[in-house]
């Protein structure tokens, strides 16, 4: 007995006591949302998502520590009281508004505006991180119809086997007389098993890879009409061109300069039908940070010179701003090193951010590495990437013994400080075959391999190309 006594004593001390580390607890307040803690959240995380602070998230769910939080544990979010339901994250897609994204998630547009902190509605930017209240009684809605020019909103739910008023609720209008001819309403038809979007009806889908979109990489647009179309538009302040991909499917490929400051741009794409109609979608996008690093190297004074770097750059732009309209590439890129790249090494990476110093002067210009440097010494031969057609070889201030490569589609290759070059324009080049050698000629500090790639008249980081291929399936 007393052992007996002295256990069950000791088992009440233990659950008397507070631990603390002390996991995120289950949300008991029905009158609060939840999050579901994902792979790779952390309080910082989730915090930035909801807009709040992260102390705030620790004080509803009783943590202690912030370290102890694991996928799959449900947090109380603090501030969205009166809610309820399950709360995700999403990416706000190109094409979309408040008023689209309300009708499709099923959640009205005031409680939207509560759920993201929105103050106006030019906050729903493509690339803007979205809360939604997931409801699996409350699907999203994937069925969609445009009401045309001449026609009421009897005649639309008539055609699509539902009645005014269904759409009246469906869309949160305030009476069936707020339908606009042009707009986009979601109603329970038959699903197509693909989220419909708030763009003009000539535009079946509107993709953007990536979003957001980051400093120094490229981005896709690619574009689905219903019909055949001539396509241009806009992305930040470069035009962008479109090739076919068949069967009334479009692709660009755009470079984003890697100096382009971190906010919100227009993205516009236009179409031109044959009878001479025009259709056209603007939206802003967000462009976010690389975070690249920092660095100064010292160098000749000369070779940093406005005077003898703005015409280098200048003949280069004019060459890869020119779109082929052909594609020589197809897939992955290959690395311009590969025959000598057990060995060697980068260097420098693109974006680093650049603080040239003229030696013994007091000339300093600020820029970014603007390709990918692979070590090695001289007399190491450079492979193309992809095929292509060698469009520039010469001699270079700056950029030394240099080649140029146009690879269709705006897509240019740039191999600079050669040793000898191996090539002339107008060749024909494949995949792995050698256009020069390793050198020191032009601006360096010794001898490597710099290799650019450029998209429609941008340099963008060349190791996406080696590892993602271009056009996205």
């Amino acid at each position: 007995m007393k052992y007996k006594f002295l256990i069950l004593s000791t088992l009440v001390i233990l659950s008397s006591i507070s631990f603390s580390n002390v996991r995120a607890q289950t949300n008991t307040n029905p009158n609060s949302p939840i999050y579901i803690v994902a792979p790779g959240d952390s309080l910082l995380v989730i915090a930035g998502k909801f807009n709040i602070n992260y102390q705030d998230i620790m004080i509803a769910n009783n943590i202690s520590d912030p370290d102890q939080l694991f996928p799959g544990d449900r947090l109380i979010i603090p501030g969205l009281e009166g809610i309820n339901g399950i709360l995700t994250s999403e990416v706000v897609p190109f094409g979309e508004s408040q008023r689209s994204l309300s009708r499709q998630y099923r959640i009205p547009p005031t409680q939207l505006r509560k759920l993201n902190h929105i103050i106006s509605p030019t906050e729903f930017y493509a690339g803007a991180n979205l809360i939604v209240l997931q409801d699996p009684e409350k699907p999203a809605w994937t069925s969609s119809t445009n009401l045309g020019s001449n026609e009421t909103l009897l005649e639309l739910s008539i055609k699509e086997n539902t009645d005014p008023w269904t759409i009246t609720g469906v869309n949160y209008l305030p009476g069936t007389w707020a339908a606009l001819p042009g707009d986009i309403f979601f109603h329970p038809g038959s699903s197509t098993g693909t989220l419909q979007t708030g763009l003009p009806s000539i535009f079946n889908s509107i993709v953007v890879i990536p979003l957001p979109i980051t400093q120094g990489k490229t981005a896709q647009i690619q574009v689905d009409t219903s019909q055949e179309v001539i396509l241009s538009g806009l992305l930040v302040d470069r035009k962008l061109n479109f090739f076919s991909l068949g069967n009334n499917s479009y692709v660009s490929l755009q470079g984003v300069h890697a100096l382009t400051e971190p906010g919100l741009y227009p993205i516009r794409i236009d179409a031109i039908l044959p009878d001479g109609k025009q259709f056209s979608f603007e939206q802003m996008i967000l462009i976010q940070t690389g975070y690249y690093p920092s660095e100064e190297i010292q160098v000749d004074p000369k070779s940093i010179d406005p005077a003898i770097t703005k015409p280098e750059e200048d003949l280069i732009k004019s060459i890869t701003s020119n779109p082929n309209p052909e594609r020589y590439w197809d897939g992955l890129f290959m690395s311009p090193a590969i025959q000598y790249e057990s060995t060697g090494y980068f260097t420098s990476k693109f974006g680093n951010r650049r603080k040239y110093i003229g030696i013994g002067s007091d000339l300093e210009i600020y820029g970014f590495h603007s390709g990918l440097d692979y070590g090695g010494g001289s007399g190491l031969p450079i492979t193309s990437p992809a095929a292509g057609y060698v469009v520039y070889t010469g001699y270079l201030d700056v950029r030394g013994n240099a080649t140029i490569i146009d690879h269709g589609w705006g897509v240019y290759s740039g191999f600079w400080h050669q040793s000898e070059i191996k090539v002339s324009p107008g060749d024909f080049v494949d995949t792995g075959q050698v256009i020069g050698l390793v050198g020191g000629t032009g601006r360096v500090t010794g001898a490597h391999l710099h290799w650019e790639i450029w998209v429609n008249g941008v340099q963008v980081d060349p190791v996406e190309w080696l590892e993602t291929t271009y056009p996205h399936p």
